[in-house]
């Protein structure tokens, strides 16, 4: 499976030439709004900066090597009433499973957490404000135990919402396992892919 970054908490998962884009956004300061191609589009829900479907192209239909599910939580840590819901996506394909958080806002219950079940990669966010914050993502990298930990929705100097927390805050929690950055924003995810913090780039 490669995972590339394209901005804020918007990726694109492809498997055998099949692509699929989750939380596309739009007016996020310092990106251009997303503009890319895939066969599918999911959104964890419908704010400006997660659900830009629009600049989504979309290919010819085809079969989809992905198994895909999701669980639905909440944008906010009050059971919905702040900001409403939040579906994580559970994306399977190439003997591997990346878990996209989308904008959780709480921490995942028990019951959450095991429907969730094992992950290969965690996109997670960590800036806080809107979502979890560094010590809460930290927490949910511990429940869900992933190989690979790729940080989402935060403050990159220019880029980003500027209320977010930064990269580097989310960092300081967690000594291990290494952080590899990448010198661009996508990688390869392997079963034998080693345990590490991806810092893909722009």
């Amino acid at each position: 499976m490669n995972i590339t970054w394209l901005g804020h908490a918007c990726f694109c998962l492809e498997q055998d030439g099949y692509r699929v884009v989750l939380d596309p956004f739009s007016q996020v300061p310092g990106l251009e709004d997303t503009r890319t191609q895939a066969h599918k589009v999911l959104c964890s829900h419908d704010h400006f900066d997660h659900s830009n479907a629009a600049g989504v192209t979309l290919l010819a239909e085809r079969d989809c090597p992905f198994s895909i599910r999701w669980v639905d939580t909440f944008h906010d840590d009050q059971g919905g009433a702040l900001r409403g819901k939040n579906r994580v996506h559970i994306l399977s394909a190439g003997g591997v499973t990346a878990v996209h958080l989308g904008d959780l806002g709480h921490q995942l219950t028990a019951e959450q957490a095991a429907a969730i079940g094992g992950c290969d990669a965690l996109l997670v966010p960590i800036g806080g404000v809107y979502t979890i914050d560094p010590a809460g993502a930290r927490a949910v990298v511990e429940q869900l135990r992933p190989r690979v930990i790729l940080p989402m929705h935060y403050k990159d100097g220019g880029r980003g919402l500027q209320e977010l927390q930064p990269l580097s805050d989310f960092l300081a929690l967690l000594p291990a396992p290494p952080a590899r950055r990448y010198d661009g924003p996508s990688m390869a995810l392997t079963a034998d892919t080693p345990a590490q913090i991806a810092l893909l780039t722009l």
